[in-house]
């Protein structure tokens, strides 16, 4: 028969210190692990705000590290970022704090190459085609669609 491991208050902690040392981690995140852990409301609770006390857990030192993160590694643009941000039940205040951290010389340029190098990437002839398959991955990447539409027009021809 299988039974699931328990965790004291003491252990858990211990163990989500190690989590949050190891990387940046989301209110969200945290409770999560810890409703994965079995553990009940109440000891959650404590343990976040130990977390938080002690610095293991802050907002705004995840929300600038994911978009820097997402941002130079994955080229996302603002609007897929904030949007991530959101479904992990960030505050705007952070998200607009974290999004303005990135400088808009250094967002332009990863946005011109990212868009350079995936038009020399799509092997369509029709050049209609090629344009809309252009749009389209910016736009899932998250560029505002002006930026994207004037990109895509001037490289596409």
């Amino acid at each position: 028969m299988y039974s699931k491991k328990t965790y004291t208050l003491q252990e858990a902690t211990k163990k989500l210190e190690h989590y949050c040392a190891y990387q940046e981690r989301c209110h969200q995140d945290v409770r999560q692990k810890l409703e994965g852990m079995h553990m009940i409301p109440e000891a959650i609770d404590v343990i976040i705000v130990h977390l938080l006390k002690h610095n293991y857990l802050n907002e705004a030192r995840f929300a600038k590290t994911f978009v820097s993160g997402k941002f130079r590694i994955k080229g996302w643009g603002r609007r897929r970022l904030t949007f991530e941000l959101k479904k992990k039940d960030i505050s705007k205040v952070n998200i607009n704090q974290a999004l303005n951290a990135i400088e808009n010389e250094e967002y332009i340029e990863v946005f011109n190459s990212l868009a350079e190098k995936k038009a020399n990437a799509i092997k369509e002839t029709n050049i209609f085609k090629k344009r809309k398959k252009l749009i389209d991955y910016l736009l899932y990447r998250g560029w505002e669609s002006a930026l994207v539409y004037e990109k895509a027009n001037e490289i596409i021809k």
